[in-house]
């Protein structure tokens, strides 16, 4: 199968290309900004193709996708907290230019289009948790707005051109190739910080719940669903149920059996303050999600970081 992965290098297309290119009939070209910025581990692998190229009006999409079975969509040019600060600018950057890549995906005949959307944003503040991918979608952020109107872009072109696709609604994964010193990953961040023994910045109370999910397990649902045929377009990918910052804090504390210093600081608006997803659709669907508790999750990413880090 030939395989394109758009934002490649980042945590979530890292694992997502090392895993579909263990099926050596899977040719598959990585794309990203720059070379530089895809992970050696990579470059073993003879069915992998790594390109540079930018996501803008310029990009030439046509030639990117050409002869191409399947698209991975996993661009964003910003993250939720990131989002917000010119939004003129971020809904042209990240849906318009997704609306040419789409055109380009129907005038090269790709099959399917998978897009990595946002189990944590596009919901919005909902109080009745666990979500479920029929409950109406408002978000609150630019980021989940981008998200949302994507996957109704995809609706329109699969009923104005056939072209298929599937959205991935996912929770938080974590787990390696995740940047322990990055704005994203709570179990990732707070692992690495509880084995440097640094302190970790708690923003509100500790209340806010979250879905954690270990990202191999996330990956093989994903793979799961794209490779499906389903009538279903739209998963929820997640653990199935929520953990509070509180209680991953002190998951952290006993599993790694180190007490954590945490500097509390006032919450942020942006946080929903609960958020965890209903994956009965994919189970029902698919079988089992989540092969892995967040204990041993953690244990996995504490591995991975002293490895690496």
């Amino acid at each position: 199968m030939d395989i394109i992965i758009l934002g490649a290098a980042g945590f979530i297309g890292t694992n997502l290309a090392l895993t579909l290119a263990k099926k050596k009939h899977n040719a598959i070209t990585l794309v990203d900004q720059k070379l530089e910025y895809f992970h050696d581990d990579l470059k073993q692998f003879d069915n992998i193709t790594l390109k540079q190229s930018d996501f803008s009006m310029t990009t030439d999409f046509k030639a990117l996708v050409k002869n191409h079975d399947i698209v991975y969509h996993l661009v964003s040019t910003n993250i939720p907290s990131t989002s917000g600060f010119n939004i003129p600018k971020e809904l042209e950057a990240n849906i318009t230019v997704t609306a040419k890549l789409l055109d380009a995906c129907v005038a090269e005949g790709v099959r399917k289009v998978v897009f990595m959307s946002s189990g944590g944003t596009v919901y919005g503040k909902q109080l009745e948790c666990p979500l479920q991918e029929h409950v109406p979608a408002l978000p609150i952020s630019s980021y989940g707005l981008q998200k949302l109107t994507i996957e109704n872009l995809l609706y329109m072109y699969n009923y104005m051109y056939n072209i298929d696709y599937r959205v991935i609604r996912l929770a938080n994964p974590y787990g390696p190739y995740q940047r322990p010193n990055g704005k994203l990953g709570a179990v990732t961040t707070f692992t690495y910080k509880a084995i440097k023994n640094e302190p970790i910045e708690l923003y509100g109370d500790g209340s806010v719940v979250r879905d954690f999910i270990y990202i191999q397990d996330a990956i093989d649902a994903i793979i799961t669903v794209a490779e499906g045929e389903d009538y279903h377009k739209i998963f929820n990918i997640g653990s199935g149920k929520g953990t509070s910052i509180k209680e991953l804090l002190a998951l952290i504390e006993e599993t790694l059996e180190i007490e954590l210093t945490i500097h509390h600081h006032e919450g942020r608006k942006a946080d929903v303050p609960v958020n965890y997803l209903d994956i009965k659709r994919y189970e029902s669907r698919y079988g089992q999600l989540n092969h892995h508790s967040l204990k041993e999750g953690i244990l996995l990413t504490k591995k991975y970081l002293e490895e690496n880090y």
